[in-house]
């Protein structure tokens, strides 16, 4: 399926053409937005160099029909700036992608872009509790039918789209290279299960290499497809940053994770609320932000003594089945103790021997 106009579908082929002359040019990220508002012409002619002429010739024989075909075949399907289907947040953008290029089911994207929608994004080499709070707010986001946006990047952004697909919920992944080749490569089964339930999408069409330019020009969609934008941890100049000046320059608002003023992942959170972001400490704060509501606290769940230990240790970050037993010191009792808790909401199961804190408040009994 595309629903992609001839004239849309030459310019993202030549977007796509051009890719290795952009980073070859070595554009900063505004001057690479520069380089993406230009009209074809004079985007040929500012970075194609010696193959300024071949490209023009070849985009002038271009047939359309069969550039798309050849899309469809890598898997992907193509919407343009002229669909219905196009995401209307993006015409915010003083230089919008002409096409955007998505695997998944068809009727995702206009579902997931119509919704409201948070960005969670921050540090690659996030620390655990990073991933922990990042994972936590996709989970509650998702089940509380926010769509959840980010950039499949090591480290939060992975975090993110897992909690929302650990809800049950779907995810929007925007990608620096084409869609169809999960970037990094070791998130290929994360990249399958978002495009199972959601939708990976990007400018660049299928077969693009990932540049280093495709990075800030791809966290400009992040940051138009979003009401809010929170960066849960990164450093002093994370690339992070970049998506949350772009959504303050669209009129999107700015949220962050506070952090411990020792951390250096903190810095960036920090100084965002210092100048104004809104603070961020749980999906309750993004609901509240986007939609106006907080919703009601469940009441919490008691449990027994023997049971509070494990449940603590989960909190804590600590989410292997091992080291619970190494803490804990009986073992046998472990597993039993994980499934009431599993069974109860207070923990969740992420794979064999892995659980993470679940959605259920909990106290314990007696106390």
């Amino acid at each position: 399926m595309s629903d992609c106009c001839h004239r849309c579908a030459r310019r993202s082929w030549l977007v796509g053409r051009l890719a290795g002359h952009i980073e070859k040019a070595r554009a900063d990220r505004v001057a690479v937005r520069t380089l993406l508002a230009l009209p074809s012409a004079r985007l040929i002619a500012a970075v194609g160099g010696a193959r300024a002429g071949p490209v023009s010739e070849a985009m002038a024989g271009l047939d359309p029909e069969a550039v798309l075909a050849g899309w469809r075949e890598a898997g992907a399907w193509t919407v343009c700036r002229h669909s219905s289907g196009y995401p209307p947040r993006l015409a915010v953008l003083p230089d919008p992608p002409a096409a955007l290029h998505v695997v998944g089911p068809p009727a995702r994207l206009p579902e997931l872009a119509g919704a409201p929608a948070v960005a969670l994004v921050g540090a690659r080499r996030c620390s655990p509790e990073g991933a922990r709070i990042a994972a936590g707010l996709g989970r509650g986001c998702s089940a509380a039918g926010v769509t959840v946006v980010s950039g499949m990047a090591l480290g939060v952004d992975a975090a993110a789209h897992r909690g929302a697909l650990e809800s049950g919920g779907a995810t929007v992944a925007v990608l620096a290279g084409g869609p169809e080749r999960a970037y990094p490569a070791r998130w290929r089964r994360l990249h399958a299960e978002i495009a199972s339930r959601g939708a990976v999408v990007s400018e660049l069409p299928p077969g693009t290499p990932s540049f280093r330019w495709g990075f800030p020009a791809r966290n400009r969609i992040i940051a138009a497809l979003a009401g809010l934008v929170v960066v849960v941890e990164a450093a002093a100049h994370s690339g992070s940053l970049i998506t949350a000046e772009i959504a303050a320059d669209l009129g999107v608002t700015v949220g962050a994770v506070p952090g411990g003023p020792g951390s250096l992942l903190a810095e960036a959170p920090n100084e965002l609320i210092r100048d104004g972001a809104v603070l961020v400490r749980d999906a309750a704060d993004v609901l509240e932000e986007l939609v106006g509501v907080r919703p009601r606290e469940a009441p919490a769940t008691e449990i027994e003594p023997e049971l509070a230990e494990v449940a603590e240790l989960v909190a804590a970050g600590v989410g292997s089945t091992e080291e619970i037993a190494l803490r804990v010191g009986h073992g046998a009792a472990v597993l039993s103790s994980l499934t009431r808790l599993e069974l109860l909401g207070v923990v969740q199961r992420l794979g064999p021997g892995r659980y993470a804190p679940g959605a259920a408040p909990w106290r314990v009994a007696g106390r």
